[in-house]
């Protein structure tokens, strides 16, 4: 769900984060009441909610410190999401040097030692007199001491794990084969926490069993995506705009309705590009799954300039510009396709559909 922007990026919470806040709130509320018996039930409740909706602050300010750096460093920032087990931030495009992802990543607990400490101060300047914002300080320095120091544990994909990553390749000089190595950390320490877990719920912890093993769950699911993600990587280094793109995609000149244009394509072999033009212009690409996401009775009056993505939102590519660098584009700037364009003349278009379908294949073909 999408919360509000700032600084250009993009805020948003997922759901299930509403179900820990409130979880959150009653387990602290039940805290305060107990340390401050002397409080009423309003304000130890009040003091919980607001102890929780400070430490949701805390986590956007430690995603933010991410941003920031990776701003600075030039690297494009999407969004900032939270989640159940705190947040992640969606960064356009890969650190090109291992530097740049190290300062990165411990941006984040850096940032939140210093809330840590700001907070610490607060507690040490308010117990005395000022009792509820002591209880309020205490704990609030204690949990982002502690997010920290859960960051950096070195295991991927946390904020330690990416330093981890950072400082291998910046010994190995290999990008793909540093992520492989923080995420086979990130699986094994994934195991430990399931094991921790299970020890923790045969000691009749229950609550603290569940906490445990659903990180290490956490861990291992991430682990394992980011192995994928660099398994593609692999799959499409070297391959450039020119080995991918279809370049025999039909013309079709604007004014063509759908049902005009399905009467064109022969049947059983709809293309899955087609290149629009005015006279000899071009105007737009359009691909047959735009066409195929409106009602069939519409066709007749649809008209395929309606439906096409427009000239000034494509982005023109070189035929030589590498394959993972177009993606990283397609989903920063989320768009569908390219044109391929040398000196001016279109030589076919790249979608995302012609990158699936050719690591489709080539899994089948090695599985």
């Amino acid at each position: 769900m999408k919360l509000f922007r700032l600084l250009g990026i993009t805020f948003q919470i997922d759901l299930a984060w509403i179900l820990i806040f409130a979880l959150m709130a009653f387990s602290l509320a039940g805290q305060f009441s107990k340390e401050h018996p002397n409080w009423s039930s309003a304000h130890y409740w009040a003091v919980g909610i607001l102890t929780c909706l400070l430490f949701f602050v805390s986590i956007i300010l430690h995603e933010l410190a991410h941003c920031l750096v990776a701003r600075a460093a030039g690297l494009p920032v999407q969004s900032i999401t939270l989640f159940i087990l705190g947040g992640v931030s969606q960064i356009g495009k890969e650190a090109q040097r291992p530097g740049i992802e190290f300062l990165v990543s411990v941006a984040g607990p850096a940032a939140s030692v210093v809330i840590s400490a700001a907070f610490t101060v607060l507690w040490m300047v308010s117990r005395a007199h000022l009792e509820t914002v002591g209880a309020l300080a205490e704990w609030l320095a204690e949990i982002n001491l502690v997010l920290a120091l859960f960051n950096l544990i070195p295991a991927f994909p946390l904020d330690g794990g990416r330093m981890l990553r950072s400082a291998l390749w910046g010994i190995w000089g290999d990008f793909s084969k540093a992520t492989r190595a923080a995420s086979a950390v990130g699986r094994t320490t994934a195991v430990l926490f399931f094991f921790g877990g299970a020890l923790f719920v045969f000691a009749g912890q229950f609550a603290y069993g569940l906490w445990t093993g659903l990180i290490g769950w956490f861990l291992w699911a991430a682990s394992q995506q980011n192995q994928r993600q660099a398994n593609l990587r692999d799959s499409l280094a070297g391959l450039t705009a020119s080995d991918l793109m279809i370049s025999d995609c039909p013309r079709i000149q604007t004014g063509t309705s759908l049902a005009a244009l399905e009467e064109r394509v022969s049947a059983g072999s709809h293309p899955r590009w087609f290149v629009v033009l005015n006279g000899g212009s071009l105007e737009g690409i359009l691909a047959w799954d735009q066409v195929t996401a409106v009602a069939r009775e519409l066709w007749d009056q649809t008209r395929i300039e309606g439906l096409m993505t427009p000239l000034q939102a494509l982005r023109w590519v070189h035929p030589q510009q590498g394959v993972v660098h177009i993606l990283e584009a397609m989903d920063r700037e989320g768009i569908r396709q390219v044109p391929v364009v040398d000196n001016g003349r279109l030589l076919g278009v790249l979608g995302r559909a012609e990158v699936y379908h050719f690591l489709h294949n080539r899994f089948h073909a090695t599985a």
